[in-house]
């Protein structure tokens, strides 16, 4: 087995590893350079999952401009860490402009190839601009850690500092569609093959010319291919049993069958081995069953390009066509390091308390500095968080205090500013085990208090990256949900709701919200409710109680604009919430049993008519053989319980003030 010095540490720790190959070697990539690529270079990222069991992924990206010996050279170091890890990491071949979207997921304020201007184009939409704006928001606060001056620049008022850099301004090219030459795909894309070297060279043989597939073609004593080009996806899979030599030249083989069938040299490569298999290779599979699984395969759809609405028929099998999700922020560190948390109160910084850290008030901005060691030399975080109802006042000076800060340090900290609902997975580690809590609005200031409600209902909910997070909500029955816990309070009772499909986990931080709240809950399970539970919440009322909130199904949500010309849709990547709700689109959320379309105030008439059909061939057209399952359209402001139950801490008033003049507002 050839080893690596870097490969000690890989797959130590959950979370992402980023190396760039220079002069042929691997060089590992600081933490708060994740998602900056030179587009000359090759890079080899690793992803370590913890739950429910460890999982692997490793992606080869390749720079557009990178060397023949550099994609050579990433090629050998990821088949060698695969190798290394015994063979149980997926791989995947990632193209610059052409990353899957699991890659994608691992940045979820997007990534960047290195130059990178917000100018924003005449016909533009509102969406765009939103996710631009939060694109130079994070290169400020995490690359230019936070000293940079943002500037919107709009078509034709270019200033002249801009024109230094980008030349003199010529034509701009009038708006058009994403992708002009859309296919009429055929609905049944998949192809399988088995390989072999048994005899001495790698040969194939067709195992099913169509898709859907049987899993009991796929034998754990060879390899296969599962050609699904056309849409630029190539799966290796390695069964468990299969010989040495197959399995190390899985990649190899993938890379030949693509250049033998004249594919793109943009088409992605995963290599699989049994047991690892993803969402997006399993529905190729008609009657998948997991290990241990009896219900069915995991129900995650994933979604690509539609054709044009008005000039070309929907193809909606093209929805099935794009990799599930990672969705979750690299970590520097677990959290262990040191923490001081100051409030904004009166244009200062007040000192919080340490025994009230994790505490965070809706009325309030809060300065958190972390400190932690790293090559025996400190580094510090500053996180800058924003209660959803404090004032212009407290934001101005909680901006101004963050640079104060940083300037007193010498302007090393990074930093990371954090909306209430938004807080990235680390800012959650911070506390020590226990979960953060967030009060529905008041303040935490002495003397200034709100007086709390004599009735409190707390929602927890971990996030797929194992952190968990208490949120203050509206103390009714419809607040319920089935997949999480609750705690109750009220002047005379404590309560502690475990849902069905609640996890120990968040049964553990519901204890530390019971201790804040005084101690000694009554344990109630879902369907055991007393009287006076019921008496507490204003009456027994409907909550989301799906049965597919009680699986292990992932939940997706999908945005479909139309304001190029063409249906285009993209998913929304990591632990989604309800701020990805694009006001100004249709969003898709599949729930396995369930499609909701949800209809944003400001979508156009294209994709209000158009979107409807697209979900309809979206399930017709699905390889598993998903069938005849409801499709509710809503709009938005008049949400009902079985959509508002996927997200956590849901808040009726969020759309009083227009989402990009609140995102315009950090700049």
């Amino acid at each position: 087995m050839v080893t690596h010095k870097e490969f000690e540490t890989a797959g130590k720790v959950p979370g992402l590893q980023v190396w760039r190959i220079e002069n042929l070697d691997l060089k590992p990539i600081p933490k708060n350079l994740h998602g900056s690529f030179f587009t000359g270079d090759a890079y080899i990222l690793l992803y370590t999952s913890n739950a429910p069991v460890p999982s692997y992924n490793i992606h080869m990206w390749l720079g557009d401009e990178c060397s023949l010996d550099e994609g050579g050279a990433a090629a050998i170091f990821s088949t060698q860490l695969d190798d290394f890890m015994g063979g149980k990491p997926v791989q995947y071949r990632e193209t610059q402009k052409f990353e899957s979207t699991t890659f994608l997921g691992y940045f979820k304020k997007g990534i960047t190839y290195k130059d990178i201007y917000q100018w924003c184009g005449s016909e533009c939409n509102r969406f765009e601009r939103l996710k631009a704006s939060q694109l130079a928001i994070s290169i400020r606060d995490n690359e230019r850690n936070g000293r940079a001056k943002l500037q919107m620049v709009e078509e034709g008022c270019e200033p002249d500092a801009v024109l230094e850099v980008l030349g003199p301004k010529t034509k701009i090219a009038p708006a058009t569609p994403d992708d002009e030459k859309v296919e009429t795909l055929n609905k049944k894309k998949g192809a399988l093959y088995m390989i072999s070297d048994a005899s001495g060279s790698m040969r194939e043989e067709v195992v099913a010319q169509t898709s859907p597939f049987k899993q009991a073609m796929l034998s754990h004593e060879e390899c296969y291919i599962l050609d699904n080009g056309m849409d630029r996806n190539i799966f290796v899979w390695k069964g468990s049993k299969a010989n040495t030599a197959e399995r190390k030249a899985a990649l190899a083989a993938g890379q030949k069958f693509i250049k033998d069938r004249g594919y793109s040299d943009k088409t992605q490569i995963q290599v699989i081995p049994a047991g690892a298999e993803t969402t997006l290779f399993k529905q190729f599979f008609s009657d998948w069953r997991d290990k241990n699984e009896t219900t069915g395969p995991t129900k995650a759809y994933t979604m690509g390009r539609i054709a044009k609405v008005d000039q070309v028929p929907f193809d909606a099998s093209t929805l099935h066509q794009s990799s599930t999700m990672a969705a979750q922020h690299s970590m520097v560190d677990d959290g262990s390091g040191k923490v001081q948390i100051w409030r904004v109160e009166g244009g200062a910084k007040v000192p919080v308390d340490p025994s009230n850290y994790g505490h965070f008030f809706g009325g309030d901005c809060y300065l958190i500095l972390y400190t932690y060691n790293l090559g025996g030399r400190d580094m510090h975080i500053i996180y800058t968080w924003w209660g959803q109802k404090c004032t212009q006042d407290e934001l101005a000076a909680s901006a101004f205090l963050t640079v104060k800060l940083d300037d007193s340090m010498g302007g090393s900290p990074v930093q990371v500013r954090v909306t209430q609902g938004q807080e990235p997975p680390h800012l959650m580690s911070l506390f020590k085990g226990k979960p953060m809590i967030i009060h529905s609005g008041g303040t935490s200031r002495k003397g200034g208090q709100t007086q709390a409600s004599s009735t409190r209902l707390f929602h927890i909910r971990t996030s797929s990256s194992g952190n968990t997070r208490a949120v203050e909500v509206l103390a009714t029955a419809a607040s319920l949900n089935t997949n999480d816990v609750f705690v109750l309070k009220t002047t005379s009772a404590l309560f502690m709701w475990r849902g069905t499909g609640a996890t120990d986990e968040e049964m553990k931080a519901a204890k530390h919200v019971e201790m804040f709240l005084g101690g000694n809950a009554t344990p109630v399970a879902e369907g055991k409710e007393p009287a006076d539970f019921w008496s507490a919440l204003g009456g027994k009322a409907e909550y989301q109680t799906s049965k597919t909130l009680q699986s292990c199904i992932k939940t997706r949500l999908f945005g479909c604009s139309n304001k190029t010309g063409n249906l285009s849709v993209e998913e929304v990547p990591g632990d989604f919430t309800q701020s990805d709700l694009a006001t100004d689109d249709v969003m898709l959320l599949d729930s396995g049993d369930q499609l909701f379309l949800w209809i944003g105030n400001d979508a156009n008439e294209e994709e209000r008519n158009g979107t409807p059909k697209l979900a309809k061939e979206y399930i017709e057209t699905d390889p598993s053989g998903r069938r005849g399952i409801p499709i509710t359209t809503i709009k938005q402001g008049a949400e009902p319980l079985t959509f508002i139950g996927w997200f956590q801490g849901w808040d009726p008033k969020m759309w009083d003030t227009d989402p990009l003049e609140r995102i315009r507002a950090r700049f």
